[in-house]
């Protein structure tokens, strides 16, 4: 049981990551066509950037989100209420909390 634990640690922290590079990776194809809209016509600076704030804020919120859900779906079915767990999982648990 000690090694599932650890697995669901590793699990955690490899769905975080995964989540947070794809949010990055659409924040920046995101930026870079801003960029390419906003050297083609000027005068529709402004509007594009307030859109692009909205939806990189979205993204993020997104992503966050999912990753939440899916280590909550992920670890309940693993761990039980009866579960000892290591102070390893113990911190991921705790620091998914604050994010909350």
């Amino acid at each position: 049981m000690e090694h599932v634990l650890g697995f669901v640690a590793l699990a955690a922290g490899l769905i975080i990551g995964l989540g947070a590079i794809g949010a990055c990776i659409g924040i920046g194809i995101m930026g870079s066509k801003y960029l390419e809209a906003a050297a083609r016509q000027p005068e529709l600076m402004n509007e594009l950037q307030t859109k692009m704030f909205l939806l990189a804020g979205l993204i993020d919120a997104a992503s966050q989100h999912q990753s939440r859900r899916l280590v909550e779906i992920f670890a309940g079915s693993v761990l039980t209420p009866s579960v000892v767990l290591h102070p390893e999982v113990e911190l991921v648990f705790r620091l998914l909390a604050r994010l909350q």
